[in-house]
């Protein structure tokens, strides 16, 4: 059981898991900050910062519901997904696209119906008692 567990814990992919765990949390930061000092405040700037909390509040039989909480969960989370691709995926993707354009490509292996009639053609030299020709030397 206790090396059920050690297997467990050392295989790579629960390494792998905690440390996108731990890098995530130090994202999530990082993306915090930049919409709270940067974002929000030229927002507010714009158009004024509203309280979306009172926006909206309906009671009904003493249960009180926040729509304007809601909308501005959603318009946050839009804010954030806005910053995240404006700020790191557009700006990575150019930079591997940069490192991509200097990487030659892999020569793309064989289709099937090739490399059978390969086995073919050299089981028929292996029979006939030749040698099997190299492919543009023929």
């Amino acid at each position: 059981m206790v090396n059920g567990f050690k297997d467990f814990v050392l295989r790579g992919n629960v390494i792998d898991l905690a440390v996108a765990v731990v890098i995530g949390a130090a994202f999530t930061r990082i993306i915090t900050s930049i919409v709270d000092n940067l974002i929000t405040p030229l927002i507010a700037a714009l158009g004024g910062a509203p309280d979306t909390d009172a926006l909206w509040r309906y009671e009904f039989n003493g249960a009180t519901f926040g729509l304007g909480a809601i909308v501005g969960a959603v318009v946050n989370f839009l804010i954030v997904a806005a910053v995240v691709y404006f700020v790191i995926v557009t700006p990575v993707n150019r930079l591997l696209a940069l490192r991509k354009k200097g990487e030659v490509a892999a020569p793309k292996a064989p289709t099937e119906d090739v490399v059978l009639l390969t086995e073919i053609r050299d089981l028929l030299a292996a029979q006939s008692g030749g040698t099997t020709p190299t492919l543009g030397k023929e």
